[in-house]
């Protein structure tokens, strides 16, 4: 059963996390992808036999938590760390696609005890990055540079819909019967009203800061850090994650046989069982 909470920040602000699986299992934090607030899961069923109690959250402007309208990479990790305080952390933390940025932010505040890198987006600002995506989505960035008001009314403008079609029509063809599978599209599209609550303005700023420069301090990560992605993941890195590991000290990179970009989905038990060490 799920447990909806709200957290109440440093000036008034609020921000909403809900809490599934046995009271007294270990807690991991949860950082869903692009446009998903907290309704967004995995491995549901198996939380109980993993002893783990997922933790997932609206970032700020997203769902139930209170917009921030000067939101920084640094600013969404200082309330996540509130949020870990009151876990009792550090805490494991597993981070999925566009939220990457946001668990290496957590991960360089030393209040992680290991980071899950599942299927991250790469630095598409990074000029080594940037040159072997696709041309449409070097377009995105070099407009998020150029036009930052712009990018953020186009990302806002997507709607729930709009990136739901999006990212199924993208996507391969054995991660889109995963994605359409029925009660993981029913949690999507909760989680997809929660990312474009308040008019699109918290996926919209997500957007912005993952596909601008990541202000991180790479040599501050102590963490154990895990990079993983499925051999099949054409989506979030072009070169499976190879540069985004080299970065991290320390950092393991492991390439998942046969798997997609649905991976954290088609591999769950195996994730909950690394992140619990």
């Amino acid at each position: 059963m799920r447990e909806d909470h709200e957290l109440s920040l440093p000036g008034g602000r609020v921000l909403a996390w809900s809490a599934s699986g046995p009271a007294d299992g270990v807690p991991v934090l949860f950082l869903a992808g692009a446009a998903t607030g907290r309704s967004m899961t995995f491995g549901a069923e198996h939380l109980d036999r993993a002893g783990v109690r997922l933790v997932t959250v609206d970032r700020p402007g997203m769902g139930g938590s209170t917009p921030d309208p000067g939101r920084t990479v640094p600013s969404t990790a200082a309330d996540l760390a509130c949020l870990v305080a009151r876990l009792g952390g550090p805490v494991p933390v597993v981070a999925n696609s566009q939220a990457a940025v946001f668990g290496l932010a957590l991960a360089e505040r030393g209040i992680t005890s290991r980071l899950l890198l599942v299927s991250p987006a790469d630095e598409v600002a990074d000029p080594r990055v940037r040159a072997q995506v696709p041309a449409p989505l070097q377009d995105v960035v070099a407009r998020v540079a150029a036009d930052p008001e712009g990018a953020r009314a186009f990302f806002a403008g997507l709607g729930a819909d709009g990136m739901e079609r999006m990212v199924l029509d993208g996507a391969d063809p054995a991660d889109r019967a995963v994605y359409r599978e029925p009660v993981f599209l029913s949690r999507y599209r909760a989680a997809l009203r929660e990312g474009f609550a308040h008019g699109g303005a918290g996926y919209a700023t997500d957007a912005l800061l993952a596909m601008s420069p990541w202000p991180l301090d790479w040599q501050a990560i102590r963490a154990p850090v895990l990079v993983w992605f499925g051999e099949r993941d054409h989506v979030h890195s072009p070169d499976g994650g190879a540069l985004l590991a080299s970065r991290i000290p320390g950092a393991r990179r492991r390439i998942e046989p046969g798997a997609g970009a649905a991976l954290l989905w088609t591999h769950a038990v195996d994730v909950l069982a690394a992140a619990t060490g």
